[in-house]
């Protein structure tokens, strides 16, 4: 039976973790703030973390230290992070990902064509809300979708996207992704991707009803990384649709 390491586990998605590796029938263990990463992965098959980017480069290098593969689905990581996770990857297996739901990663594939095979007309808008606690904006996944047009059309995201409009903005950029974040009650994710054209409109949508989605999705991911080789994955590479 395989030992799912939880790090973050008294959070929400913590404790959603614990349940979906329960219900797969595996075991899991688990640290929250200021507990002892390097035992928890020494105790572990393999690690999922959830918890906050500040705690990141403790768990990679505990990680690697005890050659453990690791999930990252923890949001609101700097350009320094991915940098560290690259570094990790070259020694462990890593999947860090904006979202681990089985749906969103689906969805990612599909707005990743809808980007490349529909005329630059049709202008692209993302639309995600989430409930009140949530730290940061856009979301992780509201990201992932924005790359995954961005890869369709071919442009680069970091280059091309509108946040944050207010007062006189002058008129949408041509090409544009544009990215807007609503805040409120207990919602745990909803997602709209708009592709708005000449006289029609295109919305690619997923609504999360509970974390137990991302939950299942991560238990997945963890169990699929156990048997790859050190190297840096993705959730589409799970459901074998083939895209780094």
């Amino acid at each position: 039976m395989t030992s799912i390491g939880i790090v973050g586990s008294q959070g929400r998605m913590g404790v959603a973790l614990a349940a979906a590796a329960a219900e797969a029938g595996h075991g899991h263990c688990g640290v929250d703030k200021d507990g002892d990463v390097g035992a928890l992965a020494k105790e572990a098959n393999v690690l999922v973390d959830f918890s906050s980017p500040a705690a990141l480069e403790q768990t990679l290098d505990a990680c690697v230290a005890q050659g453990r593969p690791i999930v990252i689905g923890t949001t609101g990581l700097e350009e320094r992070h991915h940098y560290l996770i690259d570094d990790a990857a070259a020694d462990i297996a890593v999947l860090q990902t904006g979202n681990t739901s089985l749906g969103v990663t689906l969805l990612a594939h599909l707005v990743r064509e809808a980007a490349a095979r529909l005329d630059p007309a049709f202008d692209i808008e993302i639309v995600e809300m989430h409930h009140r606690m949530k730290v940061d904006a856009p979301s992780g996944t509201a990201l992932l979708l924005g790359q995954a047009a961005a890869e369709g059309r071919g442009i680069d995201l970091g280059d091309c996207s509108e946040r944050g409009r207010d007062g006189v903005t002058g008129a949408r950029g041509h090409g544009k992704i544009g990215f807007a974040s609503l805040r409120g009650g207990t919602v745990a994710g909803d997602h709209d991707v708009i592709f708005a054209g000449p006289e029609e409109i295109l919305t690619l949508s997923h609504r999360a009803e509970n974390r137990m989605i991302f939950a299942r999705g991560a238990v997945r991911a963890a169990l699929w990384l156990l048997h790859q080789k050190p190297g840096r994955y993705t959730m589409p590479q799970v459901l074998g649709l083939g895209e780094a």
